[in-house]
């Protein structure tokens, strides 16, 4: 099955407003399990010196993101506004990281598996860039 990339100026147009209601209302579940869940396993760890409580976040909705999107292409579960409501919603709150691991996997389950590679090595490093860049900015404009 090859990945197929998601024309979003065409996915936005499609949704209805009964989607926005339900991507909105999993984003607000998403947040609420990102901040519960995090704080949970960081008071647990005892160990400030180590996110773990961002690392099982992070885990976690990788193994649920996998978990759903078979269920969404293997048995074909969800409904429009299902997925609209878990996949953008609560996963896309709970963590994006899930994203990212799911639709790098999905080039390696095509065999684009250079392709996998930048991507996996773009969103770190490039990400990691973007965050310095945007401290040295501010640092810039508000010192």
């Amino acid at each position: 099955m090859r990945y197929e990339w998601r024309d979003y100026s065409t996915h936005r147009r499609s949704l209805g407003v009964t989607k926005f209601i339900l991507i909105g209302v999993g984003g607000f579940v998403g947040a609420l399990l990102r901040y519960y869940v995090s704080g949970w396993i960081q008071q647990m760890a005892k160990d400030v010196g180590f996110l773990w409580g961002t690392l099982i976040v992070n885990l976690s909705g990788c193994l649920a993101i996998g978990l759903f999107s078979y269920l969404a292409d293997a048995r074909g579960v969800f409904t429009a506004e299902s997925r609209a409501f878990v996949f953008i919603g609560v996963m896309g709150a709970y963590t994006t990281f899930s994203t990212f691991g799911n639709e790098t996997m999905a080039l390696f389950r095509d065999g684009e598996n250079g392709l996998a590679l930048a991507n996996a090595g773009a969103h770190v490093l490039l990400g990691l860039g973007a965050v310095w860049a945007g401290r040295a900015l501010a640092n810039l404009i508000w010192s």
